[in-house]
């Protein structure tokens, strides 16, 4: 556990313990229907790997992707990784937070409340996540008995099979179309950050740079939470949701603002490469991809109730949709331009990666990149 001033900051083991007890349950499936959800979504996890490396022309040097676990979890197990990664992604965040607090007016304040509270109303956060997560490339995971990850700073790929088999029931679609169409997605993620070794540091310098660039008061942060605990709890009044704030706007200072933009622009890249991906091979081995995509989309743009566009807002998710938006048709547009292996100089350096700026204007990128090399 962090401490500041012998009060933990946040406890984590609260906050899965809530999180576990608040999430809600899963579909209802027999015993026999969940080995066969688990053992489908093995088979397509792996057979994946296949397809988007001949789509796609990213081959692992030195790191084959059987270093990195698949887990085929539910949702309480989803939870659990997340903490794990959390606590050791926000450590220089907790730390920066535990020196301002000696001496600070909230200080005390902060002792008072603990880490108890916050152990909570993060585990109710996560609780709201749990149920809507499909997959994830755990890019930051350490290693733990119940949740193995890969070794030299691998990750792990989680499949979350309740919510995959929620959502194919909601959307009417094939199930075993619609769960090797989520593979193909979630695989390109490990297959991006396996075949690409410099990217997962790179990755993580920027967010620690972020962290230690913040300059937050920690009743900000607390506040931030309070105010998502209480909209997802129904706690406050109606017309008093928040307005576009978001958990990520924390950003003080120019040089955050700067940082911000360019861990915006290659999540975009990421995002955006994967659902390209995720389209292009699934006309070949999805023969449903077209109807899945629709319906998809429709649910994505659609949302759920007012309590959850409040959320989305809140935590940054509609953000995290303009990241799948935006991100396809810069890939789209650059492919179309100088090809698969054109597109793949992306891969090259830090220096190679797209601006925000050139996400919204794939010509300056292809311009940059290619016109100035020849």
């Amino acid at each position: 556990m962090t401490s500041i001033g012998g009060a933990e900051m946040v406890d984590w083991n609260l906050a899965v313990a809530t999180a576990t007890r608040l999430v809600r349950p899963g579909p209802e499936v027999s015993r026999e229907e969940a080995r066969e959800v688990v053992a489908e979504l093995r088979r397509h996890a792996k057979a994946s790997e296949e397809h988007v490396r001949a789509y796609t022309r990213m081959i692992p040097e030195g790191h084959e992707p059987d270093d990195t676990p698949i887990l085929v979890v539910d949702r309480p197990g989803w939870v659990r990784a997340n903490v794990a990664g959390f606590r050791e992604l926000l450590k220089p965040l907790l730390e920066k937070m535990q020196e301002r607090r000696s001496g600070s007016p909230g200080g005390a304040v902060l002792g008072a409340v603990g880490g108890k509270v916050t152990g909570v109303e993060l585990g109710m956060l996560l609780s709201f996540l749990a149920s809507r997560v499909l997959g994830q490339y755990e890019t930051f995971a350490p290693a733990t008995r119940e949740l193995p990850a890969g070794g030299n700073g691998g990750g792990r790929l989680l499949l979350v099979a309740p919510n995959i088999v929620h959502v194919e029931r909601e959307l009417e679609v094939s199930p075993h179309d619609f769960r090797l169409w989520v593979c193909l997605h979630e695989e390109t993620h490990r297959t991006q950050f396996t075949a690409v070794p410099w990217l997962r540091d790179h990755l993580q310098g920027e967010i620690q740079s972020f962290l230690h660039a913040t300059d937050v008061d920690p009743m900000t942060v607390l506040e931030r939470l309070r105010e998502a605990a209480q909209t997802l709890a129904g706690a406050r009044p109606e017309g008093e949701e928040d307005e576009g704030r978001s958990l990520v706007e924390l950003v003080q200072t120019p040089e955050q603002r700067e940082i911000l933009g360019r861990i915006t622009a290659v999540m975009s890249l990421l995002e955006g490469h994967a659902d390209y991906v995720m389209d292009g091979v699934g006309p070949q081995v999805v023969p449903s991809v077209a109807e899945i995509r629709e319906k998809f989309q429709q649910r994505r743009a659609r949302g759920a109730s007012r309590l959850d566009l409040a959320l989305r807002k809140l935590l940054g998710l509609d953000a995290k949709l303009r990241q799948y938006r935006d991100g396809e048709k810069f890939v789209r547009a650059v492919v179309e331009e100088v090809g698969m292996d054109g597109f793949n100089r992306v891969w090259t350096s830090p220096n190679t990666l797209p601006t925000k700026a050139e996400i919204a204007a794939p010509a300056d990128w292809v311009a940059r990149v290619h016109r100035k090399a020849e």
